[in-house]
């Protein structure tokens, strides 16, 4: 299939959309054209003319239209585009013709109307109405941090096996057991770097990965502290740990958290059935999960966030909405829900992710409901976004009890905050006024990071000055 651009230049847009119905999708900039090898024989014309956007087959006259060119050019035609592409495949999205990683964004353009969101976008209309709560959600979160604030990230990028779904950069710990050490004391003297030329108030704090409680006792307690002492926290700095999976959780490191304020962490089981867990390579239990969020509890956190994956590859709908309703018993502050898709280098093929024939079952109907039994029991949907290649055309969203809501997640998504990210492979952002924003990434090599920190913590000192 070939798609011909005319009057316009916009292959990255008519090429996510394609992505929706195709997978071998390529960009020719230079011919102005968009491919998908996979895709029905014909060639496509993708026209902008006297205001309007058409799509229609190579050879054919332009057809009439009456619809005036109402939105920005780069979204009418992706429009124009989706709806020939639905119609033609007969296969509909539940997002509609929006294919960016953040709809709140759009949805707060529309002045969060439900109904606009709907007609514009051809959203569909439980999305719109996700994506108009979420979005005054977010809204609201981030009028209660201050635009001079920022966050700080802390990247471990390492885990003690690579689930099967995953092709984050994380290595596995037990092959480098050599470096864990090493990394920590580099992160140690980034840290330092950033807190003596970094003089702005840092209101958040978050250590994610990889799998951050990969580090031994001693060595992830002597990171906590040395952030703790470092940033000069105060009581109301919101201090994250995602703890991750429950085998690297223990008694030890939980304590350690707790003794040096880590207000917020994360128990992430991604299903509660075990069965599950052990065909991608996960080396815990459900049961796991439960024994250290139990003990989370009675060391005294009050906010504990537990993440799921709808459409794994080896649970039908059923399984999640099983999972879903284990957490509900639990009763966790913050619950994530992500929807499976295809990473580049994941072991998983992209066959197995989109499960086109649904012989797991409808992973957008298992949504609904596990969405539907979230609000049920008191929980909101606070930030959401979307991933490149999510076959099923669905999102990713962050739960949490009123009140309960994690600051720098809102301040990362929606790209409205100023962070600075240490360790490898992170990736820093300044916003500035207007919306833009630039980045500033980090090597994802650690043992290029490890060598020399301070050329990495001096380049992202100069980037926000």
């Amino acid at each position: 299939m070939k798609v011909v651009l005319r009057g316009h230049a916009n292959t990255y847009g008519i090429s996510d959309v394609l992505r929706l119905f195709c997978t071998k999708v390529r960009e020719d900039k230079e011919k102005n054209e968009v491919t998908a090898e996979d895709g029905p024989d014909l060639t496509l014309i993708s026209e902008v003319y006297e205001g309007r956007a058409f799509t229609y087959r190579d050879g054919e006259a332009r057809p009439a239209s009456d619809e005036e060119y109402t939105l920005d050019p780069k979204r009418a035609v992706k429009k124009s585009f989706y709806v020939y592409m639905r119609d033609l495949m007969s296969v509909s999205y539940p997002w509609g013709c929006l294919t960016g990683i953040r709809p709140t964004v759009v949805a707060e353009e529309e002045g969060f109307d439900e109904k606009s969101l709907s007609s514009k976008y051809l959203v569909r209309e439980d999305k719109a109405k996700l994506a108009c709560i979420t979005g005054a959600n977010e809204r609201r979160i981030l009028e209660e941090i201050p635009k001079e604030d920022m966050g700080l990230y802390i990247g471990i990028p390492f885990c003690p096996s690579r689930c099967e779904y995953c092709s984050f950069i994380s290595a596995d710990a037990t092959k480098h057991l050599n470096i864990l050490d090493k990394y920590e004391e580099a992160l140690e003297r980034e840290l330092q770097y950033i807190a003596d030329n970094i003089l702005r108030n840092i209101s958040m704090v978050y250590i994610g990965g990889g799998t951050p409680t990969v580090l031994s006792d001693k060595t992830f307690e002597r990171l906590i502290y040395k952030v703790r002492s470092t940033l000069k926290m105060t009581p109301e700095t919101e201090f994250t740990v995602e703890a991750g999976r429950p085998d690297t959780i223990t008694s030890y490191k939980l304590s350690a958290m707790k003794d040096a304020g880590v207000r917020r962490i994360c128990i992430n089981p991604q299903t509660m059935r075990s069965e599950t867990l052990s065909k991608l390579n996960r080396r815990h239990t459900a049961e796991d999960a439960v024994k250290v969020f139990e003990e989370a509890r009675s060391i005294g956190f009050d906010v504990i966030n537990m993440d799921l994956i709808a459409g794994l590859k080896y649970e039908r709908d059923e399984d999640f909405l099983y999972s879903v309703q284990r957490l509900l018993e639990l009763r966790p502050e913050n619950i994530t829900i992500h929807t499976l898709y295809k990473k580049r280098r994941a072991a998983m093929g992209k066959d197995e992710v989109l499960d086109r024939e649904l012989t797991r079952g409808s992973v957008d109907d298992a949504l609904i409901k596990g969405y539907e039994m979230l609000f049920e029991n008191g929980y909101i949907p606070y930030y959401l976004y979307r991933q490149k290649d999510t076959g099923h055309g669905l999102e990713n969203t962050g739960f949490a009890l009123p009140g309960k809501e994690c600051r720098y997640n809102v301040a990362m998504m929606t790209d409205r905050r100023d962070v600075i990210s240490v360790g490898a492979g992170g990736m820093s952002k300044r916003i500035f006024d207007g919306g833009r924003y630039e980045r500033c990434p980090c090597t994802k090599d650690p043992h290029e990071y490890i060598r020399d920190p301070l050329r990495f913590a001096s380049k992202k000192v100069l980037f926000f000055r």
